[in-house]
């Protein structure tokens, strides 16, 4: 009687340990699977330092571009290929002022002076009408503007171009092609039609210019933007 009464106090003194005492197996799996998931019960990230470093990653990932356009006017085609260039080395928009009415060649006759092109040039305020327009000119950020020499002035479709958009708060580039003419007045002479603009120094471009010379007349411009 008493072995039984003694083997019941032995056991009934386990099963209270045992009530009392904490679940090591469960504690160590629940720390497990913390370190495992990084996670806490919200499913939020319970590591703040590894999730300001990604912030970080991704800040450097992230860049300011400036939005570019090439505009140019290319009568012979021979602006067409410095400004196609220009655009490839920048990845910039590519725009052609294309004239409603094109120049034939006897249009661009400058022996003639009733060709279509001297009577143009010797009147300041022609304006030859543009086939179509730049969509949200708005966006753009600097604004290359290519051109040939006539008359030692831009042709007056540029006159037309530049007095088409607001160019407030842009940067200008201008440049030319020419058999042997510098840039001159004619980017002045633009830059009085405009208001609100930053206009850089002009340049005259050869016509047959490489792609290395172009990319080097653009780092030295200085702008926010990399010639590759």
């Amino acid at each position: 009687m008493k072995k039984r009464t003694v083997m019941l106090l032995a056991v009934l003194m386990v099963f209270i340990l045992t009530a009392c005492s904490p679940n090591p197996v469960n504690t160590e799996a629940e720390t497990l699977k913390t370190e495992n998931t990084g996670k806490n019960d919200f499913g939020e990230n319970s590591d703040n330092s590894q999730l300001e470093d990604n912030s970080t990653s991704l800040a450097d990932d992230t860049f300011d571009t400036a939005n570019v356009l090439v505009a140019y006017f290319s009568a012979t085609n021979t602006t067409e290929g410095v400004a196609q260039t220009v655009a490839d080395i920048l990845g910039a928009d590519l725009y052609e002022i294309m004239p409603e009415q094109p120049y034939t060649d006897a249009d661009l006759n400058y022996h003639d002076d009733n060709s279509r092109s001297t009577i143009e040039m010797n009147d300041p305020n022609a304006r030859p009408a543009i086939s179509g327009s730049v969509e949200n000119m708005e966006e753009y950020d600097i604004v290359f503007i290519g051109y040939p020499i006539w008359w030692g002035e831009a042709p007056r479709i540029l006159n037309t171009f530049v007095e088409s958009y607001d160019f407030s708060d842009k940067t200008v580039v201008p440049f030319c092609t020419s058999g042997g003419s510098g840039v001159g007045s004619s980017a002045s002479n633009l830059e009085r039609l405009t208001s609100g603009a930053v206009w850089l120094s002009g340049t005259r471009l050869n016509g047959n210019a490489s792609r290395s010379s172009v990319a080097d007349w653009i780092d030295g411009l200085e702008l926010d933007i990399t010639a590759g």
